[in-house]
């Protein structure tokens, strides 16, 4: 994957100071906790590549130093040969900011230089990598499968397939020339936000971690036809194996096509922290549906993600919400910026009904997350799914 980026992604530069505890219960968790506030790299380009600032923070859990116009990934359709761009949150407006941080010279971490991604990936330059990064990337890898394998059907229709149906049932007349405009922060590979942008939505996936964005990145731009690629995903598990071929076993991937899946003109990812990017005066009242799934217990503060869902939907739009509420920071102290607001589901309604919203719909679906389908061991979500509407401002 690093090597389809040109110029070469810099990974050094991902500083990761701490950890998230919900790593030492990988096979419990939803695995994306981590990754959620791991990246404090910048992306921005108008090419859709991605790149990594020098200036990277040291912790994951502080805010990161995004540019106030994120990036847009580009995806080729069928029809045509140049990229799609999709609107994303803002335009890119310092072409000279984008110059410095996409240069083509990347350094190690001894201040080496070296500019080509063969070079890049010598053994030779290779650096001393954090145990916790590699979790990371199993778990990109267990997600890959959740997204894009025929495996991680069974997963995706639990989660994402009710969403779909909800969505299409609230916007039952939408139109070719004007799509209603869906946001889905938490996007992870991005599936779910192309399954959005297929129904007939402008759907626009925001995404903080880099680790997820350079992946959704290159499967979205780069797959040229279904089963591309083959993955053993669960060749690090080593507990609940039925079989030594089941641990093996290769997954290919991805099971679709994407630019042949049908997207609406205007799908697009968007790099950076949801607070961040969203609580900003351009984007009140500017979507007809949010879409949450396993994303709102991500929060610092929970509060401040209801409030802005809020703020940047239209009267009368919807929000649609899937997943439990394992918050991620609820173990870790000692720091200022480690502050975790806990609220149970009684609670998380009351603040959304404090915030100009009505519940239409509501049951609790039972699911998993990047489960090993053949394991010996299945955790599974009694996960809250609800949608709520955005009160109208009565006039008299």
């Amino acid at each position: 994957m690093l090597q389809a980026f040109e110029p070469p992604l810099d990974m050094s530069q991902d500083v990761d100071g701490c950890k998230d505890p919900h790593l030492e219960n990988f096979e419990h968790g939803h695995c994306h906790s981590e990754e959620r506030n791991a990246s404090s790299c910048q992306s921005a380009s108008t090419s859709g590549r991605m790149c990594c600032s020098n200036h990277a923070e040291a912790c994951p859990q502080e805010k990161s130093n995004i540019m106030s116009n994120p990036t847009t990934e580009e995806v080729k359709s069928e029809q045509q040969h140049e990229p799609i761009f999709g609107s994303g949150a803002g335009e890119v407006e310092n072409n000279n900011e984008i110059a410095e941080c996409c240069s083509n010279d990347v350094a190690d971490s001894n201040g080496n230089a070296f500019s080509s991604p063969h070079d890049w990936l010598d053994p030779s330059l290779l650096l001393n990598v954090p145990l916790v990064d590699v979790d990371k990337v199993r778990c990109i890898i267990r997600n890959i499968v959740r997204d894009w394998a025929a495996e991680g059907e069974k997963e995706r229709n639990q989660c994402y397939k009710p969403i779909l149906e909800e969505l299409d049932a609230q916007f039952p007349n939408r139109s070719k020339e004007s799509p209603p405009a869906c946001l889905v922060p938490g996007a992870g590979l991005g599936r779910l936000a192309l399954e959005i942008s297929c129904l007939g939505f402008i759907s626009q996936g925001n995404e903080f971690s880099y680790y997820m964005m350079i992946c959704s990145s290159f499967i979205l731009n780069h797959t040229e036809t279904t089963g591309q690629w083959t993955i053993y995903p669960w060749i690090h598990s080593n507990c609940n194996s039925l079989s030594d071929n089941d641990q093996h076993r290769p997954v290919s991937i991805p099971d679709i096509h994407p630019a042949s899946a049908g997207i609406t003109e205007g799908f697009s990812m968007c790099g950076g922290d949801f607070v961040e990017v969203y609580n900003d005066s351009s984007q009140i009242g500017v979507w007809d549906a949010v879409v949450t799934c396993f994303f709102i217990d991500t929060a610092h503060n929970i509060i401040e993600y209801i409030e802005i869902i809020s703020r940047i939907l239209k009267e009368g739009g919807v929000w649609i919400n899937f997943g439990p509420l394992l918050y991620h920071f609820a173990d870790m102290y000692g720091q200022e910026d480690d502050m975790s607001i806990e609220l149970s589901l009684e609670d998380v309604k009351k603040i959304a009904f404090h915030y100009g919203f009505e519940l239409e719909k509501e049951q609790t679906i039972e699911t998993t997350y990047t489960t090993n389908p053949r394991s010996m061991m299945q955790n599974h979500y009694h996960a809250a799914f609800w949608t709520m509407r955005k009160k109208r401002t009565t006039t008299t």
